[in-house]
């Protein structure tokens, strides 16, 4: 029976270890802040945003992974501090939904950034794709994807004892080639992969960001690098956990493997924890972008921040369109166009784009 890099891990001692009980301390204040702030969020945008651009309801979306997660932090916390009081069908469903999240929330992220990549390198053909309106078959594939990915832990995740008492923290595999799949599978397609396509746009993108000379395309981007950012701060620690698990595979009847096994074990009291902030920090990114929309200290001004990623994004949608239609019907202005530089365009558009967000904002 193999501990999970998912949960945390009691460790050997009193009842109350003072990790466990910072572990509890940890998961309640996540709880505390991350409800309040995910459902902030959701409420604001189905509120307030009548017309939401692909990065806001990606935003919504990424929210409501985060509550579902928070949603379960109460049952983890009770069960830390005593036992696991449900069933075993209630607990794979628990851990079966924590990981379903986290393949939606890194998906979602990826596509995000690859929209913002799109934005601000190809507008014009990132503009066509808009006007297709994909992002809901793009969203449902997502979702669809993350739970099918996370079936896995359905197979293994089981009830186990300590301390005379049931928690929900193990798995059992059936073999070490099993365990070796399941592990890579998660590394691989829930972080490798998406990361590296988010380095990529990001690194492509860092010339024409530090470029752009309004605060229009900026902010966005910048709000999204954000979110990208602490999403991975928060999930490196365990996929470094699910990398030592499988050296330890490897090394398992060796002294090696017993010194992995220790590293191992320590960090899943802090990967563990960081699993759960990642799952309360982004509302905290919005508040904090959305500090230049206030309009007093009651107003947090996250709605005028949606609404100015939608006028952003939908402003410069429907411009570009309509540059590039102009430029269809005019032989003249085709000519013309074509000759001018990429610098030039990319002014033409942020001058637009200024003056669309201080109409709608």
């Amino acid at each position: 029976m193999n501990v999970t890099g998912m949960l945390l891990e009691p460790t050997q001692g009193t009842e109350m270890d003072p990790g466990i009980v910072g572990a509890c301390v940890i998961m309640a204040v996540c709880f505390v802040v991350g409800t309040p702030g995910n459902l902030l969020v959701v409420w604001t945008i189905m509120r307030h945003v009548k017309q939401r651009s692909h990065t806001v309801l990606l935003i919504m979306h990424l929210a409501v992974a985060d509550l579902l997660v928070v949603f379960t932090l109460p049952l983890w916390i009770y069960s830390l501090a005593w036992s696991w009081v449900f069933s075993e069908v209630v607990c794979k469903a628990m851990v079966y939904v924590i990981y379903a999240c986290m393949y939606a929330s890194i998906f979602l992220i990826t596509i995000m950034s690859v929209e913002r990549f799109l934005a601000v390198r190809y507008p014009f053909a990132s503009a066509a794709w808009r006007k297709k309106q994909m992002l809901k078959k793009i969203l449902m594939a997502a979702w669809m994807a993350s739970f099918l990915l996370s079936i896995p832990v359905i197979i293994t995740q089981v009830l186990g004892e300590y301390n005379g008492q049931k928690q929900c923290l193990y798995r059992e595999y059936k073999s070490n080639t099993e365990e070796a799949v399941f592990l890579l599978l998660e590394s691989l397609v829930g972080f490798v992969i998406p990361f590296s396509i988010l380095i990529f746009c990001y690194g492509c993108l860092y010339t024409r960001i530090t470029q752009m000379s309004l605060r229009s395309k900026r902010k966005s981007t910048g709000l999204i690098v954000g979110v990208v950012v602490a999403f991975g701060l928060c999930w490196i620690p365990h996929h470094i956990t699910n990398v030592l698990s499988l050296v330890f595979l490897i090394f398992e009847d060796s002294p090696e493997g017993e010194k992995i096994q220790g590293v191992v074990n320590a960090m899943h009291m802090i990967s563990s924890s960081l699993v759960f902030v990642s799952s309360t920090i982004n509302p905290v990114l919005y508040v904090f972008a959305a500090r230049s929309f206030r309009t007093s200290l009651r107003d947090t001004g996250i709605h005028r921040l949606f609404r100015h990623l939608s006028s952003t994004v939908i402003g410069e949608g429907s411009r570009e369109l309509s540059f590039i239609s102009k430029r269809q019907s005019s032989k003249t202005n085709t000519s013309q166009c074509c000759m001018e530089s990429k610098a030039q365009i990319d002014v033409f558009i942020d001058i637009c784009n200024s003056a669309a967000s201080d109409e709608k904002v």
